[in-house]
């Protein structure tokens, strides 16, 4: 089974900054990247949009840690979203909680110019975008303890064994993860995978920093996620989905 988020990613190819020091990156210079890329497919519509509203609400890639309060022009609650895909869900989440800021990083071409023509159709203001990798983000443009929260919905399962290895949900990245995130803050991770959920809840278990926010295996769907239409079908028809939410530790 694969939901739009996972469609989208199989078949797509590929506010300001201060200037205080560089984030701390992890050591080493080789990551699992939070995308591949393929051939593009991209909307005239989508296109027009990246042109017009790129910059009013997309922040470039500079290795320089992103001042929230100056990106989103107020101080609040910052939820980090990897792969947006369409923006259907971040649309949703962002219209429903007016009070946080939602930063969201994608670097498909499509599912950019899909969320910025969302943005401007629903009047939001509380939504930016970075195009580039996920993790170049974290590593220099996110400040350690500056998160209140991570969504990672749906991201690419590589389903094939051979290929595991490809997965965006490593020990690494949630350990890079977790350093960004304020004490308490969550982290929400959702896919139609059993495999990978199994791969995900034990990734996130053995990160000694984060604790399940349900004790132990998975959570159910919190209210703020909505359940997208591909989503709906596949439960009638029988598939599963997985919701983890883990926590910061103090």
């Amino acid at each position: 089974m694969m939901n739009s988020d996972t469609e989208r990613k199989h078949d797509e190819a590929p506010g300001s900054a201060l200037n205080p020091p560089v984030a701390s990156a992890p050591s080493g210079s080789t990551h699992i990247r939070s995308f591949v890329h393929r051939r593009a497919h991209i909307t005239p519509s989508q296109r027009e949009a990246i042109d017009r509203l790129m910059p009013l609400w997309a922040i470039p890639f500079a290795p320089r840690v992103l001042d929230f309060e100056q990106a989103f022009g107020r101080q609040a609650p910052t939820i980090l979203e990897i792969g947006f895909g369409m923006g259907e869900t971040t649309e949703k989440i962002a219209l429903a909680r007016p009070q946080d800021n939602f930063l969201g990083v994608e670097v498909f071409n499509a599912g950019v110019g899909a969320m910025l023509k969302r943005i401007d159709e629903s009047g939001l203001t509380n939504v930016r975008i970075i195009q580039h990798d996920a993790v170049e983000v974290l590593q220099h443009m996110i400040a350690p303890g500056s998160l209140a929260g991570v969504h990672i919905y749906f991201p690419d399962p590589w389903p094939k064994k051979r290929h595991h290895k490809r997965r965006l949900i490593q020990p690494p990245l949630i350990k890079l993860l977790s350093s960004r995130m304020q004490s308490g803050a969550y982290i929400h991770l959702a896919t139609d995978w059993e495999n990978y959920a199994e791969q995900m809840l034990e990734v996130l278990s053995g990160e000694d920093t984060l604790e399940n926010t349900v004790g132990e295996g998975y959570a159910p769907r919190p209210d703020f996620r909505p359940q997208t239409k591909f989503e709906t079908r596949g439960l009638r028809l029988g598939h599963g989905v997985w919701d983890l939410i883990f926590r910061r530790k103090p």
